[in-house]
């Protein structure tokens, strides 16, 4: 067995775990990092690479709960822009050492700021110099980030969440409910994926997405390269269709993710309307018993705004499929190493936790 399709298979389990202790345990600092949100300014939430996907979840459920907050590339944070003084920054890092992280940390200290680290690594530089730091507390996995990109974003999510006062012990029991039904599902999904047309074609991929399922949808389009090692785009789904969907052709495929609430109907009629034009559309979402579709993969229903914790993992054994149908090694990475700690050029041979 892959160690990618391993790391899969646990991954809903070691969520439920991680859910638990955040919401049970007595010595939690949700309600510490909370605090620091509360103050009437923009939050930056910080990662790279799958942290940063990560960070687009958590971001959304901040601004739809009124707290303002940027999604931010933590390069990008690093050599152009000035960090406000007295910024509060929620940093996502599974290591805590990826070498921007390690170089925003002296940037954050001279602006003041107030870092709230999400990481598994306690003695990372993240861990050690982060005014709060929540533990993901979970064993790390092989080479491509499944459960550790997961967790990240669950927890960064449940720091919104108890900035805005949800109970967190009905929501830890949703959740959990959700993750039990999704594991459930992880043999159903794979074989719709094995079946389906959709997932042996070797054309360009799009994939589009909505809401907090844009960090599920930039996080395929990472592993379409990182471990099925084949090109891919990810775009909001308005956004695609301004402009990009001039590319249109019978040539090309298109995962998209729907809401439950929110652009449903419309995006239900893109995907037809994709479909008629020659397109090879996956769907993801929950209720899709009555939809059309070349890959269908039906959800378990979630919390609102939390379908982002459940909508990766077909995805994540999509790719795992590509990898095997192509001959692609999805457990060894050529160029990239575990963490990266050295800037430019290609970083291979650095490998290590």
């Amino acid at each position: 067995m892959r160690r990618f399709f391993a790391d899969i298979l646990r991954e809903p389990r070691q969520l439920a775990a991680c859910v638990n202790r955040m919401v049970e345990s007595p010595s939690t600092l949700l309600p510490e990092a909370a605090n620091l949100l509360r103050r009437e300014q923009t939050t930056y939430v910080v990662g790279i690479g799958s942290s940063w996907n990560a960070a687009l979840a958590v971001a959304t459920l901040l601004n739809s709960a009124g707290y303002p907050a940027i999604a931010a590339d933590a390069s990008e944070l690093l050599y152009f822009a000035l960090i406000p003084h007295n910024a509060t920054c929620i940093v996502l890092s599974r290591s805590g050492r990826s070498v921007e992280i390690v170089k925003l940390m002296d940037k954050f200290q001279a602006a003041e700021a107030s870092v709230i680290a999400v990481t598994n690594t306690s003695d990372s530089p993240l861990g050690q110099r982060a005014k709060v730091t929540l533990l993901l507390e979970s064993p790390f996995d092989h080479m491509v980030s499944v459960s550790m990109y997961s967790m990240l974003a669950l927890v960064g999510g449940l720091v919104a969440e108890t900035c805005k006062g949800t109970d967190l012990s009905v929501l830890g029991s949703e959740l959990t409910t959700a993750l039990a039904f999704a594991e459930g599902r992880i043999a159903t999904w794979g074989a719709q994926i094995q079946d389906s047309r959709w997932s042996r074609e070797d054309t360009p991929v799009y994939f589009l997405a909505r809401g907090a399922s844009l960090a599920s949808c930039h996080e395929a389009r990472l592993l379409w390269e990182e471990a099925a090692k084949r090109p891919a785009t990810a775009l909001t789904t308005g956004s695609f269709r301004h402009g990009s969907q001039e590319i249109i052709r019978p040539s090309i495929r298109i995962g998209l993710w729907l809401q439950n609430n929110i652009m449903r109907e419309e995006d239900l009629q893109l995907a037809a309307d994709l479909r008629e034009a020659g397109v090879s559309v996956l769907l993801v979402g929950s209720k899709l018993y009555d939809v059309t579709a070349d890959l269908a993969l039906d959800l378990p229903l979630t919390p609102a705004g939390w379908e982002f914790l459940i909508d990766i993992i077909p995805l994540q054994l999509a790719a795992e499929f590509s990898a095997e149908h192509h001959n692609e090694d999805c457990d060894a990475f050529r160029f990239c190493s575990y963490v990266v700690e050295e800037e430019g050029g290609l970083v291979g041979g650095h490998a290590g936790m």
